[in-house]
Parts: C-alpha cells; structure tokens; sequence
C-alpha cells in the first residue's frame, strides 16, 4: 500500500512519527506494531485495521 501512494519508507515514516526503520520491521514481519500505530497505519491508509494486519500473519 505504502508503493502504491509513490511512498519511500523514510515517508511513511515521518507521517506515522516513526522512523524507516521501525516501517521496514513491520514490512519485512520482523516486528508487530503496537496496537495504537496499527490504528494509526490503518487510519493513515483510510483501511479497516483487519484488512492490514491479521493474526498470524508474518507478512
């Protein structure tokens, strides 16, 4: 989604007040956002926050 927009990860970052590298974590599955940036990521992306992120998915 973040592609789609023409977004670097730098961007989505800086929107989400978080840094590039917390943004790749989440991409790469490295890392589960906190319930709180989760709903801001869904918000960011007008997107129902199950249709984002799923239980159990690692990507």
């Amino acid at each position: 989604m973040r592609e789609a927009r023409g977004w670097s990860q730098a961007t989505l970052g800086e929107r989400l007040d978080v840094s590039r590298r917390t943004v790749n974590a989440i991409e790469t599955g490295k890392y589960d956002p906190s319930l709180p940036l989760a709903f801001r990521i869904a918000r960011l992306f007008d997107e129902p926050i199950e249709s984002i992120f799923q239980p159990g998915n690692d990507a």
